[in-house]
């Protein structure tokens, strides 16, 4: 691996945290600009999937700079963020205060190990986690760890990079990911690496298909892949048995 922010083993989480605490500041922005706005379009579809009734339990892993858990909460769930970034938790929090204006019981922000959750078993009616699950050092450890915290009845939701099954649409995404948004990266942030790195973490991530599976070894039920752009982004979605 040749990006200075993949690396294997023990070493994967501190160089994970050196990235997102070099592009916390320019992250939303960055968003935008490489998704055209379409992000705000795949993070709605998560809320629905979610399906939150007032009082619902939720957890947001990876939540980054907070947009589901402030979705979440605004849709009138206990929510909880959680993310071992203190540059994106300290953006996240700020977003609260100035969305929120107010001291507000319903949504908080903490640091937390994904592969770790600091929660008891059957803790949430609700776990998302948007672009995180092909961060972690073990991906199945992390959904693992989503399905132990969910209460029976809980919706899992998952959100991230996709890997298109038609093999020519796939290449001319990948070339996208390899040339253009390290250039967005560059412009945009001052940083090609950090942005080059979506390309390498899709390389070693099994993605949609891989995901369903694994939610379906978990026992998980009502499993759906629903697919954006041809499956360049995708969205893992199942149930814990009642």
């Amino acid at each position: 691996m040749s990006n200075i922010f993949c690396a294997p083993g023990e070493q994967h989480d501190a160089k994970v945290n050196d990235l997102f605490a070099a592009i916390a500041r320019r992250y939303d922005l960055l968003n935008d600009v490489q998704s055209f706005g379409l992000h705000r379009h795949w993070k709605r579809r998560v809320i629905e999937l979610a399906a939150v009734q007032p009082g619902n339990r939720a957890l947001d892993l990876c939540c980054g700079t907070g947009d589901l858990a402030l979705a979440l909460a605004r849709r009138g769930a206990e929510v909880t963020g959680i993310d071992f970034s203190p540059a994106m938790l300290e953006i996240a929090e700020a977003r609260r205060q100035w969305n929120f204006k107010s001291q507000i019981s319903n949504l908080k922000f903490m640091p937390g190990d994904a592969l770790q959750i600091p929660f008891p078993d059957a803790s949430f009616d609700i776990v998302t986690v948007g672009y995180g699950l092909r961060n972690l050092s073990s991906w199945e450890k992390g959904l693992a760890e989503m399905h132990r915290v969910a209460k029976p009845g809980a919706r899992l939701v998952a959100l991230d990079f996709g890997k298109p099954a038609n093999a020519l649409w796939r290449g001319i995404y990948f070339a996208h990911l390899k040339c253009a948004v390290p250039l967005l990266g560059w412009i945009f942030c001052g940083n090609a690496d950090a942005y080059a790195y979506i390309l390498e973490s899709l390389k070693q991530y099994p993605a949609q298909p891989a995901v369903a599976a694994k939610m379906r070894e978990l026992k998980l039920v009502n499993v759906r892949v629903i697919n954006f752009l041809g499956g360049a982004m995708a969205i893992n979605c199942g149930e814990k048995p009642v």
